[in-house]
């Protein structure tokens, strides 16, 4: 969890000390990944079940259930561990293409800890008033940024391709990692809009 503030803030000295190193797949997923995906989906579920979530349409607060939050959080926890599964495999697939001699435990140390920026400001969706697409948007922007010093350290492409490899790899990870945040926007805008449906049959003279 730590690290990710060293990523952000010292960079290139905490990518070399990635290097060196060298934790494997396992290591990786459960001392790093999957504590960073749990924070992040306890911050959010506490403030969705403590300040709800506004309603886009009649700008109203909608409260959550524990039973609610739970699920959603476990639905978010799940297809974040499954984002950085695909972006790991897409990333190995690309780095064969660009003939780099890099492995798959290479490709997902990458990913891995080049998305920690982006779970980390998901925190930020447990505040109602900021918009998801913001909090996805400056992650993944900070993730991109941090990438472009930790990727041709991690994966070792041939200079000539690295930063080929590079725009390629945040493509990827823009398009996966958007794909998901919408995902997450519709299951939990279905939730809400189904709620409020039944705030209408109960007080019609709410409009939608």
């Amino acid at each position: 969890m730590i690290k990710v503030f060293f990523l952000i803030f010292e960079t290139e000295l905490t990518w070399d000390r990635i290097v060196v190193a060298q934790r494997s797949v396992k290591r990786i997923f459960f001392l790093h990944l999957v504590p960073m995906v749990l924070i992040a989906c306890a911050v959010e579920g506490a403030g969705m079940k403590h300040w709800g979530r506004i309603h886009p349409d009649i700008r109203r607060t909608i409260d959550f259930s524990r039973a609610d939050v739970l699920l959603y959080e476990a639905f978010q926890f799940v297809l974040s561990i499954l984002v950085v599964f695909v972006c790991t495999r897409l990333v190995n697939i690309m780095g064969q293409t660009f003939r780099t001699r890099a492995t798959v435990r290479e490709a997902f140390t990458a990913v891995a800890y080049g998305l920690s920026p982006m779970f980390l400001l998901r925190f930020g969706d447990a505040f109602p008033q900021i918009s998801p697409w913001a909090t996805w948007g400056a992650g993944i922007t900070l993730s991109i940024w941090i990438l472009y010093q930790g990727l041709p350290r991690v994966m070792n492409p041939d200079p000539t391709h690295a930063f080929g490899l590079y725009l390629m790899t945040a493509m990827v990870l823009t398009l996966v990692t958007g794909l998901a945040r919408l995902l997450t926007a519709l299951y939990l805008m279905q939730h809400i809009r189904h709620i409020a449906a039944d705030i209408k049959t109960f007080l019609p003279g709410v409009h939608f």
